[in-house]
């Protein structure tokens, strides 16, 4: 009795100490679907984590077999001591008690506990000496293999290690062998020599070569270390010997080259086998970097007939509803996105971003009561998002026509930091522009900046309001200080060069401006436009059309629609001029733009 009492007092002072241990997760039955880009590599815990894990060390497995251990007084003190040196920030001294204690008693928990504070010290040599002599003294433990493993592996001692992981496979039943694959290819990416890895695992399941995951295994194995042909050669093979395998398509989109022959791919697998859900969403997702957004809100819609309750789902087809400029199923589907995550709280997802959209999408239907309301629901923790929710509440105020409620709204929020205090002014200028009291708007952003004469975001408003009021000196003046101040805002050349050609003045200037923009941004639609309309003034018509028609292919927007009819109308074809001013003015009847070019060219529509 006196033996049991005292090994039951070392297991629970060997539970107290142990270092706690990483989460398993239940591995899926089959690899998980590769994404189709590069997937983050398991941290080494996870690495660790891979197997089953045997039972607490002070829960014994039946299996294990512990040396009956009197605990006498100065091994107590050893271990206590070991304990509180390592929680100081001691590691040397600890591990080396610990493994002087585990060769003594032949306890393999002691030694686990010092392969555990080496780990935790991040000593990779020591962490594999002590694994090795818990392996020793725990030959039956699989926890003690699978940590044998991993460190060997980390350790590029690669040699023993392939004799276990070959004995695995042998051992595997069949239908379990392709996720033993998988975690021996996960364990092998840890090891620092990358082509030492990828000959053994190609030697490991040189047998297994009829196998589609094996072929799946290769092909991912051979990606990550850069060997595309290789990879592309295996996710063939493995696509050939089990054609409706959706991991086995997914890993050949992945490694393949061209997304529009992966987009084909895609999309002859999704012909033959449509419930292929996973597919399907790698499908849409590579539809929208195509900008093919129709064709990309179609597979969504086909995976929300599925599982209507998807929150990624909704808030895709959200996004492309908005996109395609479909503002009622936008508002559909990111409301249900909301109120899907409001039926489950535990959700990680923000929802902050998607109240903002839809409280502008209430906003452009007229309904500001809804639009309020949205933004009602931003949680303060979120501070930008909820400073920026206030400030459009301001918006929403002034819009209403109560300029004194909106103005009063902005001077109670407590704005600390000079960059919400420019923001604050920005949004009162911008009330008092859409109450058409441009000159008290002026006043406002001109007290701004004297407040903050060096801040770029300002002086660009100030720049672009001055302009709207005839005052163009203060406006170059102040886009002049923006590019001083910021040498690499795109948008002041632009804007001051688009001012100029405007005026038709200065057009060499006015083109070299917009030039330098384009260079910075060169997918910008808008200097774009303004190339297009400089291009337009120096008689260039040719050239105008082409910058014209590739900003309005990108930007379906109304003043880009009216230059580009301007260009056509002066090339001759006019009735295309004017079938683009009706689009324009469908899409906004009062835009001033529209109105100004069809009075100077006495044109009715």
């Amino acid at each position: 009795m006196k033996n049991a009492f005292v090994i039951v007092t070392l297991s629970g002072l060997l539970s107290a100490c142990a270092v706690a241990p990483t989460p398993h997760t239940e591995a899926p039955a089959s690899p998980p679907a590769p994404a189709i880009a590069d997937a983050p590599m398991p941290s080494a815990a996870e690495v660790l984590a891979e197997g089953e894990r045997t039972a607490a060390p002070d829960e014994p497995s039946a299996d294990l077999k512990l040396p009956k251990v009197v605990l006498t007084r100065d091994m107590l003190y050893k271990l206590m001591k070991a304990e509180f040196e390592f929680r100081g920030g001691v590691w040397q001294a600890p591990y080396m008690t610990l493994m002087g204690l585990a060769q003594q008693t032949r306890d393999p928990r002691l030694a686990q506990r010092a392969a555990e504070m080496a780990q935790a010290a991040q000593q990779g040599k020591e962490s594999l000496v002590a694994i090795r002599l818990w392996r020793e003294l725990a030959p039956d433990s699989d926890e003690a293999t699978q940590y044998y493993i991993a460190a060997a592996v980390m350790a590029d001692d690669l040699g023993e290690a392939g004799q276990l992981f070959a004995a695995r496979l042998r051992d595997a039943p069949p239908a379990n062998r392709g996720l033993v694959m998988y975690q021996i290819q996960q364990l092998l990416t840890r090891a620092r020599d990358k082509a030492a890895a990828g000959a053994l695992l190609e030697r490991l399941l040189a047998p297994y070569s009829t196998m589609s995951e094996a072929r799946v295994v290769l092909a991912q194995s051979a990606y990550t270390r850069g060997a595309n042909e290789v990879a592309l050669g295996h996710a063939q093979e493995a696509l050939r010997i089990k054609p409706d395998s959706e991991i086995a398509v997914l890993t050949l989109a992945q490694v393949s080259g061209e997304q529009a022959d992966v987009a084909a791919l895609l999309a002859r697998f999704l012909a033959a086998n449509p419930g292929a859900r996973e597919v399907r969403a790698a499908h849409a997702r590579i539809l929208v970097t195509q900008k093919q957004y129709d064709a990309a809100r179609k597979q969504f819609v086909a995976l929300l007939k599925e599982q209507p309750d998807n929150p990624a789902t909704l808030y895709a087809l959200g996004i492309l509803s908005m996109q395609l400029n479909d503002p009622a199923a936008a508002e559909t589907y990111l409301a249900s996105f909301v109120a899907l995550l409001d039926k489950n709280p535990g959700d990680e997802r923000d929802p902050a971003k998607v109240l903002m959209m839809l409280s502008q999408l209430a906003d452009e239907r007229g309904d500001i009561p809804a639009a309020r309301a949205w933004l009602e629901k931003i949680d303060q923790e979120d501070a930008p998002t909820w400073f920026a929710a206030q400030l459009r509440t301001a918006q929403l105020i002034g819009k209403q026509g109560d300029l004194a409620g909106a103005r009063a709204y902005l001077a109670a929020l407590k704005t600390e930091e000079p960059a919400q205090q420019v923001q604050v002014v920005l949004v009162q200028s911008q009330i008092l522009r859409d109450a058409g009291k441009p000159d008290d708007a002026y006043a406002a952003m001109e007290q701004g900046v004297v407040r903050f004469p060096d801040n770029p975001d300002l002086l660009y408003d100030f720049a672009l309001l001055a302009e709207k009021i005839g005052k163009v000196d203060v406006m170059e003046k102040n886009l002049r200080q923006v590019m001083q101040l910021a040498p690499d805002n795109h948008h002041a050349y632009n804007a001051l060069g688009y001012s100029l050609a405007e005026r038709n003045v200065r057009l060499d200037e006015a083109l070299a401006l917009i030039d330098k923009a384009l260079k910075m941004a060169p997918a910008d639609p808008f200097i774009m436009d303004s190339m297009g309309w400089v291009q337009y003034r120096l008689g260039k018509l040719d050239e105008a059309e082409a910058h014209l028609r590739r900003a309005y292919a990108l930007r379906n927007d109304v003043e880009i629609a009216v230059h580009l009819g301007e260009v056509l109308w002066h090339k001759g074809q006019k009735s295309d001029a004017q079938q683009l001013w009706r689009e324009a003015r469908a899409k906004d009847p009062k835009n001033d733009t529209l109105k100004s070019t069809l009075a100077r060219l006495q044109l009715k529509l």
